[in-house]
């Protein structure tokens, strides 16, 4: 069965960091690309950032270029997102998500789904 468990969502205040982690069972970790996505209260869902577990390649939405840092660890078949000087509107559920496609910010390319994890950033 194919699972993605996401962790390490919390309470911050702005300019603080988290690391969420999300691991994979069920699959070849190095066939697929991961995303990870967010969703606020009243908003559609959207990329924050995905890697191509093949070769590595990254890719940000320009609201968090500079402060997260996408990277896997195939070994773990987890993959983790940095997050620093977090702010308010960074405040939403954090999914991460598998597809057997290239790399993409777009949620309905992806198969597989996390549960989520709460991200709130206080002012």
């Amino acid at each position: 069965e194919v699972q993605l468990v996401e962790s390490g969502g919390g309470l911050v205040q702005a300019g603080g960091s988290l690391r969420l982690s999300c691991a994979a069972y069920g699959f070849t970790f190095d066939d697929y690309a991961i995303g990870w996505f967010r969703q606020a209260p009243g908003k559609e869902r959207e990329g924050v950032s995905c890697i191509s577990s093949s070769d590595g390649s990254t890719y940000y939405a320009d609201s968090v270029k500079g402060r997260f840092t996408i990277s896997s660890d195939n070994a773990k078949n987890t993959v983790y997102l940095q997050m620093n000087s977090l702010k308010p509107e960074d405040t939403a559920v954090y999914y991460c998500a598998a597809t057997v496609l290239v790399a993409t910010m777009i949620p309905y390319e992806y198969d597989y789904w996390g549960q989520g994890t709460q991200v709130t950033v206080s002012s």
